[in-house]
């Protein structure tokens, strides 16, 4: 008679409990993964589509400090507003009201606390116009005077809509300005305070699109304490 060599009923249980093991380890990291790569192809997108349509813009309409001769501040926004997204894909157009564009809960830091920084508080009282993108990111600008003049325009998107994500700075909120006509990936274009020691609150708040940018990941999440700018990139 010839042996038949086959698994007992216990050898693939224990088979079946190790690879749940296994994966329930595992599937997570990578689930992680993929939402993080998601998050930095889409802010990078982001980048390149706000320079393209602020290029093209400009070439119609001239240099931006020229956009808006004696306008006030709150018509300078509409202003650059209606230049900016004519030459972006936009799904819907909510003005000045921010009804149905944005959310209604407040921006937080990446801890789920209230924002340290001053941008968070210019923005809840400027007047904003705000829009929902073709890939459903919200889009909400605003012109800053200086003097009574155009000193620089600030972008917040949020790259998860109006009504999902949880509306924290470097999770699902990401910033950028036009400042002497350059538009850079961050609240404040000054590089300099971007390069210095990282801080696990104002860092994220402030200079979180440039690192994603830059660096294309999120560690900032994870190991903010351990990262600088020229050497340690990565948590890895």
């Amino acid at each position: 008679m010839k042996k038949i060599l086959a698994f007992t009923l216990a050898e693939t249980l224990i088979v079946m409990g190790i690879i749940g093991i296994v994966s329930a380890l595992t599937l997570p990291n990578l689930n992680s993964s993929t939402g993080e790569k998601e998050k930095v192809a889409k802010v990078k997108k982001l980048y390149q589509n706000l320079s393209d349509a602020y290029g093209r813009a400009e070439a119609v309409y001239g240099p931006i400090d020229e956009w808006f001769g004696s306008d006030a501040e709150a018509a300078a926004t509409n202003r650059f507003a209606d230049r900016l997204t004519e030459f972006m894909k936009t799904s819907k157009s909510c003005g000045t009201t921010g009804a149905g564009c944005l959310s209604t809960s407040n921006f937080l830091n990446h801890l789920g606390a209230a924002p340290s920084t001053n941008h968070t508080m210019a923005f809840k009282n400027k007047t904003k116009y705000t829009a929902i993108l073709a890939d459903g990111t919200s889009l909400a600008m605003f012109v800053n005077y200086v003097n009574n003049k155009f000193d620089n325009a600030k972008m917040y998107v949020d790259i998860d809509g109006p009504n999902k994500g949880q509306n924290r700075f470097g999770v699902d909120i990401f910033d950028f300005s036009i400042k002497d006509k350059i538009l850079y990936p961050s609240y404040n274009p000054d590089y300099g305070m971007c390069t210095q020691t990282l801080d696990a609150v104002d860092f994220v708040e402030d200079c979180s699109t440039l690192w994603v940018i830059k660096n294309e990941n999120l560690d900032y999440l994870k190991c903010v304490d351990d990262l600088n700018w020229e050497t340690k990139t990565s948590c890895k």
